[in-house]
Parts: structure tokens; C-alpha cells; sequence
């Protein structure tokens, strides 16, 4: 323990006093009620997941052998119901991956003339968010790419630099505003009073563009050339279409072990499982980035800036009232994945509580009725419900039966320590005879997922990230679950803090 040194103050100069008075600090002046509060915010939701993981061990290392097998069989059904539902929307989704090859041969065939006269596309918003801070260092970089290479009549599109700062960047925000004496299409608009990506989005909606569609990116998105043409052509050819998703694709994969795994994760995400999902319950998502919507729903709707994930919750209110969201992978976008596993995991917390958020809120949907005056022949059918029910109640459980199922694993190694590789592999997965039918179709399951996300795969993911992904695959899961408890833990205590991923 240090010793506390006195703090003097030589006020002898000063007229009427000719002696030294010495003060020291206190510790209500150094610890204040702010200190805490912000202590117990960050620490809280870390001791109730260990508490948790701690309680639940124990708890299984006192029941008997007849409850251990009840819960077993529990978990082992529910892996079996979550490898299931996760083969069926990857065979689902093989249909639209065909369809988007098939149509980009066709365009190759035909020198790529798209199918719309550039005189008759939609006017397009392409909007670029930024928060300086931790994007400064790549900004400039996304708007030149954008300013430069997108393929899209000029007279037809306008590229938006959005970004909000707490302190000035100079001379960065300088250089981005002489981007517009430079680019006739570009506009930079520096946001007054922004804390957040929904203020930065909002503000933007209520200024009048004369816009068809908008178009809404990250900062750390390269969108390809190409991109917004396919995206507007598919808003052309369907009418009923609202909302247009692309995939996203991570381009950083060498960077580590991380980003690899990152980047394979994605591509299962966004080229096997949203447009799987969304042709086996018949509803698509705005993921965040790289979507495109049609102006007016969009500046209707705006984005809740009290949710963490505004995009998510924007979809989902979307969908509440039935408009059409549609994935299309030909609308490729390229993305840096988190390099540092501190980075990763406040993203995903992030998303954790983000989804927490707007599954509580968006839940009813699967039992309410559409009420939109502009979709007043639409009914959520029982897929859709199901598909709700699937996505935002049964996700969200999984978490804590995935964890319990490794608490019970947990409890077995402590009480029944294995003496070889065999034992313990007999001890995780064949502790009952149907344990090792639901163990073998689940691995089946997951083979098969990962085999058609190899056909999809983008060209900075190779067969080997495929092959190490798969082997960590029960790791990833429990971490994933673990990051889902936090988010629960995060939402009960009202964790509120906004903590944005720094890009370099």
C-alpha cells in the first residue's frame, strides 16, 4: 500500500497570508456515485453469466441419474431440432444461388446490358455512415471508391457522406466537403447533434432528395460496382418488392484466425441462411448494411435510435406490416471483419442485446394481425408466424440450451473425470443409446451445411477456412451462446452504452 502524500499550497504571496495550508483529497471526491454506477454496469452482467455457469454446473452434479437422463434427452432433441432447421433453410437455400448464377451468365452473355435503359432507372440515395472517431482512418478511402468506381448513371445517383463527430477532425472534414467541388454527385453533410447511426440516418430522411430509393452502408463497405444496378433492377422488375438485401462479404480474411472465421461465418449467413430462411418462411431482413429500400417506406418508418440494433428493429417493423423484403446475392458488398478478439466481442455483445431488444418487442407478431393501411390485403399465414416464433423466441432460448447442455457435459467431467480420449468422448455425446443417432444426423446436418456454403463460398474464403471452421464449430457455438446470456444479462440491468467498432 502506497502512502499518501499531502498536497500544498504556498499561499504566502498571497496578501493577508504568510503561512501554509495543506489539503488533501478525499476519497468521496475521488470516488464518485458516477464511478459506480459505471463499475456495476460493466461488471454486473459478467458475474450473473459466471453465476450462472457456476450454479447450473453444480446443480447437475446433485440430480439423479434418471433427471440427468431427462435433461439429456432434452438437449440432444432441441441440437437436433436447431442442425435441422439449419439443413433445411441451406437446401432452401440452393434455388436462389442458381437462380442469381443464372442470371449474371445471362448478363455476361449479353456484354452486361442490363435489362433497363439507363434513362429509365430509379433515382437513387447511396448513404455512407460514419462516425469519425473510430472511422477517420478509412473514410475518405469507402467515399473516393464510391465517388469513382460504382457503375450507376450519374444523373441518376447522388453519393451521401453522413457522419457525426464529438470533436473536430481537421483536416479530414475539410477534404471531405471539397469532395462535392470535385464530384457533382456527391454530398457531404456533417450531422448536427448526432450520437448514433439512427440520428445520422434520420436526420437525412428529413431532408427532401427527390429520391426513389435509398441505399444505406457502413463506412467500411466497398459495395461493388455493379451493385446498386442489380438492386435497382430488381426493385424495377418487381413492383411489390420494398426492401432489397444484399450479402455481405468479408474481404479481410487473411488478416488472422479471427477474421477467417469470421469471414466463413458470413458467408454461411448471407449467401445459405437468409435466402434460405426467407424462401422457407417467406420473409427477408434488412440486415444493417448494404440494403436498399424504397424512399418513401423509409422516411415513414425512420429507425428507432432507443434500440441498439436500429437496423434489425427497422426490419422487423418493416415486415410487421407487410412489406416485401427480398435477399439478392448478385448485390455483393465487401466488409472488414473485427481483427481482435476485445473488438469482436463488444460487436457482439452489441448485437446480443441488440436482438434481445427486438425480439421482446417484435414477438407479438407471431400472434397479432398486420395492421397497414398500405398492405390491407396482408396476412401473416402460419409460416410466417412459425418462422417468427422460430427467429426471435426459439433463437433467443437456444442460448441457455446450449450452455445448459455444456454445464451438464461440465458436470459430468467433474464428477466422472475420463482417463482417455474414449472415455470422454463416450461421456460427451454417447452417455445414452439415442444420444448417438441424434449425435450422428446433427454432424450429418452440420457436414451438409457446410458443403453447400463451400459452392457459395465468395473468393476470400478457401476450402481449409471452411475445414477449421467446422472443427471449432461447437467452441464457436458455445461462445455464441454465452455472448447471447451477456446480452440477456446486459438488457436486464438496462446497459445502454453504445460501443462502436473501431476500422483501420
Amino acid at each position: 500500500m502506497t502512502e499518501s502524500k499531502d498536497f500544498t499550497i504556498d499561499i504566502g504571496e498571497v496578501p493577508g497570508y504568510t503561512e501554509k495550508e495543506t489539503s488533501k483529497p478525499s476519497w468521496t471526491s475521488l470516488v464518485t456515485a458516477e464511478n459506480i454506477s459505471g463499475f456495476l454496469s460493466d461488471w454486473t452482467p459478467f458475474a450473473l453469466v459466471v453465476s450462472y455457469y457456476v450454479f447450473s454446473t453444480c446443480l447437475y452434479m446433485y440430480c439423479s441419474e434418471r433427471t440427468i437422463a431427462i435433461f439429456w434427452f432434452i438437449y440432444m432433441i432441441t441440437n437436433f431440432y436447431i442442425a435441422g432447421s439449419t439443413v433445411l433453410e441451406a437446401f432452401m437455400s440452393i434455388t436462389p444461388c442458381r437462380e442469381a448464377r443464372k442470371i449474371v451468365t445471362q448478363a455476361e452473355e449479353k456484354g452486361w446490358l442490363f435489362p433497363t435503359a439507363n434513362n429509365d432507372l430509379l433515382i437513387l440515395d447511396l448513404l455512407i455512415v460514419a462516425y469519425l472517431p473510430n472511422e477517420k482512418d478509412i473514410i475518405m478511402d469507402r467515399a473516393l471508391y464510391a465517388l469513382e468506381q460504382i457503375d450507376y448513371p450519374r444523373d441518376k445517383i447522388r453519393i451521401n457522406i453522413l457522419y457525426n463527430t464529438p470533436k473536430s477532425i481537421e483536416p479530414l472534414e475539410t477534404q471531405l466537403h471539397e469532395l462535392t467541388e470535385r464530384y457533382s454527385h456527391a454530398r457531404v453533410i456533417k450531422v448536427p447533434n448526432s450520437t448514433s447511426k439512427a440520428d445520422n440516418l434520420n436526420y437525412f430522411f428529413t431532408l427532401e432528395t427527390g429520391s426513389d430509393l435509398i441505399a444505406i452502408y457502413d463506412c467500411d463497405h466497398y459495395p461493388h460496382p455493379n451493385a446498386p444496378r442489380w438492386a435497382v433492377e430488381r426493385f424495377i422488375a418487381d413492383k411489390e418488392v420494398d426492401i432489397v438485401q444484399g450479402r455481405c462479404i468479408v474481404f479481410n480474411s487473411e488478416d488472422t484466425f479471427l477474421t477467417s472465421m469470421i469471414a466463413v461465418e458470413f458467408d454461411k449467413i448471407y449467401a445459405v441462411s437468409h435466402p434460405g430462411r426467407a424462401a422457407m418462411w417467406g420473409f427477408g431482413l434488412f440486415c444493417g448494411s448494404n440494403g436498399y429500400w424504397r424512399t418513401s417506406l423509409l422516411r415513414e418508418m425512420k429507425m428507432d435510435g432507443d434500440m441498439l440494433t436500429e437496423d434489425i428493429d427497422s426490419a422487423l417493423r418493416a415486415f410487421s406490416r407487410g412489406s416485401k423484403t427480398v435477399h439478392d446475392l448478385n448485390v455483393t458488398s465487401y466488409e472488414l471483419a473485427p481483427t481482435t478478439f476485445p473488438a469482436f466481442w463488444k460487436q457482439r455483445l452489441r448485437w446480443a442485446q441488440g436482438w434481445a431488444q427486438a425480439s421482446m418487442k417484435h414477438l407479438k407478431m407471431v400472434y397479432n394481425k398486420p395492421m397497414d393501411p398500405l398492405h390491407p390485403k396482408y396476412s401473416r399465414d402460419f409460416t410466417a408466424r412459425f418462422g417468427v416464433l422460430s427467429l426471435l423466441l426459439i433463437r433467443e432460448f437456444s442460448y441457455y440450451l446450449v450452455t445448459q447442455y455444456t454445464c451438464l457435459v461440465l458436470s459430468f467431467v467433474i464428477v466422472k473425470f475420463p482417463r482417455s480420449g474414449t472415455e470422454l468422448g463416450k461421456l460427451v455425446y454417447f452417455q445414452y443409446p439415442v444420444s448417438q443417432w441424434l449425435f450422428i444426423i446433427s454432424i450429418i446436418c452440420l457436414i451438409a451445411t457446410l458443403w453447400i456454403t463451400n459452392q457459395v463460398k465468395s473468393e476470400f474464403v478457401s476450402r481449409r477456412m471452411i475445414i477449421l471452421f467446422s472443427i471449432q464449430y461447437p467452441f464457436y457455438l458455445v461462445l455464441s451462446a454465452t455472448i447471447g446470456l451477456y446480452g440477456h444479462a446486459r438488457q436486464v440491468i438496462r446497459y445502454s452504452s453504445w460501443n462502436p467498432t473501431a476500422r483501420t
